[in-house]
């Protein structure tokens, strides 16, 4: 099955999705508001989303395992929430004020997460790591930050460094080009190699902030001994070590990556699963690090670390649906996380064993319920860092999920890792593991096949 008999077929069930591009295409820049979730020939528009399915303006059904940008871990529009949403629409969606569910949220977090112990709500991920850096600046008095190659952190202006391969030249223009004076990027599970780059900055260094797994990366989990080493270089020069979990926060554990492996991070941002489907950034540290955004006992401009938060931080609709979100994962922590990391296992073991009797070279990254193949090449062998993405098979991998979605109704964000959720079971794995091997069969691969 080629590209072209797959865009056709596509382009069949999805008439009305074409006359939507066409029509969105006038309003927003490359007819879309998120820049990944443009794919070609164009993406169907979903008018529908419940438990594991999207439905779109043509009547189809799709098994989701985007589960919107990973952040859906009880599924699409999960009664629970959807009732405690109900409710509180009639008592008010934006106050605009000070409310009680904030409070809730706050300390259920603050109860799961040890560094947690002061914590401001913003709106977006992006906005939670902007304040993260901003202050770790305040608190060191220093002005460089570190990431690492292929690490996203959002679209705040000083991370997006050495985000996309190339990963030495600008991310796109519209910046001043002196963003990246006062930003180092070191390489992803090598630790060597990254001391030595820190230490050629540490009198001036505010911070390491890292993702414990490459999401947009590549869903690549960090060696361990790689965090632990950063973690101790950090204690031992007075440099704040910072955990990006707006991915990875619940999703393995009621509580934080961090805390599962007995990390101990300066400040920790959050997202996605604690805003229980709506929109919602959070940035959690230690008392005597946030103590710097303290408004009310820091009363002069010298003394306060202003991050705001935006007019709809701590809105009531988002603080219900992640407090009932949070709620419901704490009372069946065991049974979910057990049965969602369980079918991840699933679905990694099933495909590396496919692909494998099939001839085909791949590797299928993550851990707990995130997943991802990568199509390797005569470049790369293994796949450990954003690097060696890069130097794999994209288009294998564009194909294949294409293939996924337009032939057998299996949505993943194209490129992207696939995310379990509590609605998924032993059958939805069976069926991707089914349709795989139909794929397979198909001439899709052929290029890259040994």
């Amino acid at each position: 099955m080629t590209r072209d008999s797959l865009n056709s077929l596509y382009e069949k069930k999805t008439h009305n999705s074409k006359k939507a591009y066409d029509n969105s295409v006038n309003i927003f820049p490359g007819g879309i508001s998120h820049n990944i979730r443009f794919f070609k020939p164009y993406p169907f528009f979903v008018n529908k989303a419940k438990d594991k399915h999207l439905f779109d303006v043509d009547g189809n059904k799709f098994v989701d395992y985007w589960m919107g940008h990973w952040a859906l871990v009880l599924g699409h529009s999960p009664t629970i929430v959807v009732k405690k949403l109900a409710r509180q629409i009639r008592q008010g969606t934006l106050y605009g004020t000070a409310n009680d569910i904030s409070v809730n949220l706050g300390e259920t977090i603050k109860k799961s997460i040890p560094t947690s112990e002061l914590l401001r709500f913003c709106t977006t991920g992006s906005e939670a790591t902007m304040y993260a850096i901003r202050i770790a600046r305040a608190v060191t008095k220093k002005r460089i930050i570190c990431k690492t190659i292929g690490g996203w952190h959002g679209f705040n202006t000083d991370l997006m460094q050495s985000v996309n391969y190339p990963f030495e030249i600008d991310e796109g223009v519209g910046m001043t080009g002196r963003e990246g004076d006062f930003v180092e990027s070191i390489p992803y599970n090598d630790l060597d190699r990254s001391i030595k780059l820190l230490d050629s900055v540490k009198d001036d260094l505010a911070c390491v902030i890292l993702e414990p797994i490459l999401g947009g990366g590549g869903c690549i989990p960090a060696d361990i001994n790689y965090l632990r080493g950063l973690e101790e270089y950090c204690k031992r020069n007075d440099i704040l070590f910072v955990l990006d979990e707006i991915v990875t926060g619940f999703r393995f554990n009621f509580g934080s990556y961090s805390s599962f492996y007995h990390l101990d991070p300066d400040m920790i941002t959050l997202g996605k699963i604690v805003g229980g489907g709506l929109p919602i950034g959070v940035l959690c540290g230690k008392k005597e690090i946030m103590k710097v955004a303290n408004p009310v006992e820091n009363t002069n401009k010298e003394q306060i670390c202003y991050i705001g938060g935006g007019t709809f931080s701590s809105n009531p609709l988002t603080m219900t649906a992640g407090y009932a979100t949070l709620d419901y994962l704490s009372q069946n922590r065991k049974s979910i996380y057990n049965k969602i990391n369980r079918l991840g296992d699933m679905a990694r073991n099933g495909l590396r064993k496919l692909f494998s009797d099939y001839g085909l070279r791949t590797q299928v990254t993550g851990i707990g319920s995130l997943f991802l193949t990568h199509f390797l090449t005569d470049k790369v062998n293994e796949i450990t860092n954003a690097s060696d993405v890069a130097l794999s098979d994209i288009q294998g991998l564009t194909r294949y999920h294409f293939a996924l979605m337009a032939k057998h109704g299996i949505f993943f964000l194209p490129r992207k890792m696939g995310a379990i959720s509590t609605v998924h079971d032993v059958k939805d794995i069976k069926n991707l593991l089914n349709a795989t091997e139909k794929i397979i069969k198909s001439d899709i691969f052929l290029k890259i096949k040994t």
